[in-house]
């Protein structure tokens, strides 16, 4: 083939014409560059994010002008009695502060606000309810409703798990002939809602419940039915990690706890035997083992208690009002505080129950007053202050007439008492 009848040889890459040096010779071919076609996606400028636009997966920014980090690192240290408000501002707050990563935030940094929640039951129509106290605000508000199955029921257990969910376990249901549950149900301080958990292994109620290591664990009590049941030995513990409910060793001797506590790395248990005697155990989670105890801890102990900075707290008299120590040493029991300021006897002054707050110790009483106190201060300087004061401040005499004349029943009987941090 002729060579002057060949194509041109294009090089795609320089865009360059190279023909054979014969043509170039006797004519100058100017190269051309190709047309190039508009791309099918031409690049447009990027249109600023509308409100509710979704399909572009933008986000409005937690503040206006401020980083995300930046944003968190204020909202986390908006006070806890105005976080409601901070979920009715848009969508976004109120997916933050429905996670765990805003409030786990605010306990690392020493932020979180512990409350309290007191479980009730009223008198009147035997109708179980709860409150929540700020001690900032020293008032005490009514919540929701707790769940159906818990508006009636008795013999119950409560329990405070990773600071802020609050279990409530067991108990005799009504609405089902008075037998023994073994269903659980948590509220979360963080969400602000109840939430099912698995159910226990056996049918409880009238028993005891504490938290050790991270877990719940249960023991003895009722196995329920209409008219009661036989005490129980048997024993569980909740793992949170994997969701579930393990039997441990059984107890020493069947018991239904009236009073039980944590010490040492000991959950100690006191309450009445299958033959209505006073027994005491003693549970090891390390050993898995239950233990009698006849030493002078148990001696006398009925009353409220609570740990506080490895010292075990006990009311001395029915009010609260005098609290006495555990000493170790010595084995017994001494008086510690005396506010020599006494309410009287009545069921409606009746210590239900004595919690760890901000570092101090406070008895919560029937009729929803409570006081606070210092235990580390020295001595001499440990001054009583109320929170929160129920109703016109009664004497003595006063408090005894109204005994007398039958006045001093409980309006509302306080069921269980725990502090909840978020």
């Amino acid at each position: 083939m002729d060579r002057r009848n060949r194509a041109p040889l294009v090089d795609s890459s320089a865009c360059l014409c190279r023909a054979e040096k014969s043509a170039a010779a006797r004519r100058m071919k100017s190269c051309v560059q190709p047309s190039l076609r508009a791309s099918i996606h031409p690049l447009k400028p990027k249109a600023s994010p509308r409100r509710g636009d979704r399909s572009r997966g933008e986000q409005w920014p937690l503040l206006p002008g401020l980083p995300d980090d930046l944003a968190i690192a204020c909202l986390i240290r908006v006070p806890r009695a105005d976080h409601w408000k901070l979920r009715l501002v848009c969508r976004r707050w109120s997916r933050l502060l429905a996670g765990n990563y805003f409030y786990g935030l605010r306990r690392r940094l020493g932020l979180a606000e512990p409350w309290v929640y007191a479980v009730r039951r009223d008198a009147r129509d035997g109708r179980v309810s709860w409150d929540v106290l700020d001690p900032a605000r020293g008032a005490w508000r009514a919540l929701p409703p707790v769940p159906r199955e818990y508006a009636g029921a008795d013999g119950f257990g409560a329990a405070v798990l990773g600071g802020c969910h609050l279990y409530l376990l067991g108990g005799r249901d009504p609405r089902r002939g008075g037998g023994a549950m073994r269903r659980v149900v948590f509220y979360s301080a963080r969400s602000n809602r109840w939430h099912r958990a698995p159910d226990m292994l056996r049918r409880r109620q009238c028993f005891g419940a504490c938290v050790m290591g991270g877990r719940l664990y249960v023991a003895g009590g009722e196995s329920g039915g209409g008219g009661g049941g036989g005490a129980l030995r048997s024993a569980e513990v909740f793992d949170p990690a994997k969701n579930r409910w393990s039997f441990v060793s059984e107890m020493a001797a069947a018991v239904v706890p009236f009073v039980s506590a944590v010490h040492g790395g000991r959950w100690y248990v006191k309450g009445l035997g299958a033959q209505q005697q006073v027994l005491s155990q003693a549970y090891s989670p390390e050993a898995d083992e239950w233990s009698v105890v006849l030493d002078g801890m148990v001696t006398g102990w009925r009353s409220p208690s609570a740990c506080l900075d490895g010292r075990l707290y006990a009311a001395d008299c029915k009010d609260g009002c005098r609290l006495r120590a555990y000493d170790e040493a010595a084995g017994a029991w001494t008086t510690c505080i005396d506010s020599k300021q006494h309410r009287g006897t009545s069921q409606a002054v009746e210590a239900a129950a004595i919690v760890a707050l901000h570092g101090k110790l406070c008895v919560v009483r029937n009729d929803m007053s409570v006081s606070a106190v210092d235990v580390t201060a020295g001595a001499g300087s440990q001054r009583w202050e109320n929170l929160v004061v129920k109703g016109h401040v009664k004497s003595f005499v006063t408090g005894l007439l109204s005994n007398i004349a039958g006045r001093g029943r409980a309006k509302n009987q306080i069921l269980h008492c725990q502090v909840l941090e978020a």
